[in-house]
Parts: structure tokens; sequence; C-alpha cells
């Protein structure tokens, strides 16, 4: 027995606004399942996903990619079904007409925690690669790396206007991810 299921059409949701005017991401979606889709400042796509909480997917997503989340659209489901999100998502790719670059060649970029590592400046690098310097050295360097990198994110996500606590995990850093907490 099969279960049709109604998807609504991509063009058809309403774009939320993902940092509202009082500074917070749309808590509605907290602990909801679903599939959402992320838009860029000009609301054009650039990743579709699906979660078994909708609002901390896309806080993760901002602190990712802060600057390619502006809008969602987001189609909520009463229990969690791998089958059905990914119908969801499928059919709003396909809807798109392209696949977004968030699903596309940057998809680690959307889905994975940053590597602070790759990020480092030039005085950084040399630094670390110091021949001259222990591990316990080259560890603070990378601790060093990403609460720089973390405070860029959180400069970036203030001057949008955000007051939404963010915090990143403390013992990533020491390996030089950043990923919330």
């Amino acid at each position: 027995m099969t279960t049709e299921i109604d998807i609504p059409a991509l063009d058809t949701l309403e774009y939320v606004t993902y940092i509202d005017e009082n500074g917070e991401l749309p808590a509605h979606f907290q602990g909801k399942i679903g599939a959402y889709a992320i838009f860029d400042k000009d609301k054009i796509l650039q990743f579709v996903g699906y979660s078994r909480d909708v609002y901390l997917s896309c806080k993760q997503h901002l602190v990712r990619q802060p600057e390619k989340c502006y809008w969602l659209k987001v189609h909520t489901i009463e229990r969690p079904n791998r089958t059905i999100l990914e119908k969801i998502e499928n059919t709003w790719i396909v809807e798109n007409g392209s696949v977004p670059l968030g699903n596309g060649e940057n998809k680690e970029k959307w889905t994975n925690p940053i590597n602070t590592q790759a990020l480092m400046t030039d005085e950084e690098k040399a630094n670390y690669q110091n021949p001259l310097i222990d591990e316990s050295s080259k560890s603070k360097i990378i601790k060093n790396v990403a609460r720089r990198v973390e405070s860029e994110i959180l400069a970036v996500l203030e001057s949008r206007g955000l007051k939404t606590q963010m915090r990143f995990h403390p013992k990533l850093k020491e390996e030089g991810l950043l990923d919330l907490k």
C-alpha cells in the first residue's frame, strides 16, 4: 500500500525572513520536522534540506553561510519520514530547474562544521608550519584561528541585527572546527 503525499510547490510557499525585525530566528520552527529551502538576499535558491528540527538546522546553516541565508520556505510534517522528506527535497530542486550550489559542489559548506584551518591567514600558516614550534603551540594556533573565525561570523550576524545567542562547541575549536553546540 502506497500513500500519496501532498508536496506543495516551492513557489506556493510564503517566504519567511531568516532574521526577523526583533533580531530573532523563526522560533515557530523549533522542534518541527520538515523540509526547507534557503534563499539569499535576492531570493535566489541556495540550499534545500530537511531536518528533525528545522529551527536548529537553519541556525546551523546561518552560521556556516551567513551571506547566503536571508529567506526561508518551509513545509513541516507530523512524523519523521526520510522518504517523504527526500521526495520533497528532490521535488523542490527539480522545480528550481537546477541544483542549488548548496546541494551541489558546495554541499560540505552547508552541512559540515567549518574547517577554520582552511581560513588561516598567511601569518597564521607561517606560524603553524614553523618547524621550531611544538604540538602544544600548534594547538594554540589552531584554537586562536577558530576563535578569530568565530568572532568574524558573529560580527557579520550582529551587523545583520541577530539577537539570538549562538554558542559554538568549545571542544571542536581545539580541532580547528566550528559548529554550534
